[in-house]
């Protein structure tokens, strides 16, 4: 799935201490209108869920910022609420050269999201936001999914020249995903 929509100024743009209710009927208040990508996802995120039930969901996106100031561009940030699917990616990964690192989510950074206004807020501020942005995103998966999240911006936008990337946009998670396929649900 991909999450294509047109975000324009306008007298309808969504401001700063808006209350927005999300595909899932999550209530979010938006404190900060640039971290929207987050919001377009937990959208595409659901509908996956509600109408393809899978076995599995991995979402990749050039998410956040605060990914590149904790790994820069050699590694993408992985977040994941199974330890099976977050094994296979970093092994699929390391064969690649598309190099994982996982960070971690839990009670104490899903309260950096927490609002007083509604079900959530659109960003936990300024520490741990790639942690924040995951946590968010978590909260649009059912619990028996198995999850990952892919915070690609240092690896998928720009990224250093190197064996695999010849290019501005490198196309990062490719040849990783084909791997994991292959090695992991393709029957031979």
């Amino acid at each position: 799935m991909i999450g294509l929509v047109e975000n324009m100024p306008s007298g309808m743009a969504t401001r700063p201490g808006d209350v927005v209710e999300a595909m899932s009927g999550t209530t979010i208040e938006v404190l900060n209108t640039d971290a929207e990508g987050r919001m377009v996802l937990a959208d595409c995120l659901w509908y996956a869920q509600e109408k393809f039930k899978p076995t599995a969901v991995i979402n990749l996106a050039t998410l956040t910022g605060a990914i590149m100031v904790a790994l820069g561009k050699v590694h993408a940030g992985l977040f994941s609420n199974n330890d099976d699917l977050s094994d296979k990616l970093i092994a699929a990964g390391l064969e690649t050269g598309e190099k994982l690192w996982r960070l971690p989510l839990g009670p104490k950074y899903d309260k950096l999201i927490d609002s007083k206004v509604a079900d959530i807020k659109n960003t936990g501020g300024r520490w741990g936001g790639s942690i924040s942005a995951a946590q968010f995103l978590q909260r649009f998966v059912k619990p028996d999914t198995p999850w990952a999240h892919l915070d690609i911006a240092g690896t998928g936008m720009a990224a250093e020249n190197s064996d695999i990337n010849r290019s501005w946009g490198s196309g990062f998670g490719v040849r990783l995903l084909d791997r994991l396929i292959r090695d992991n649900y393709e029957r031979r």
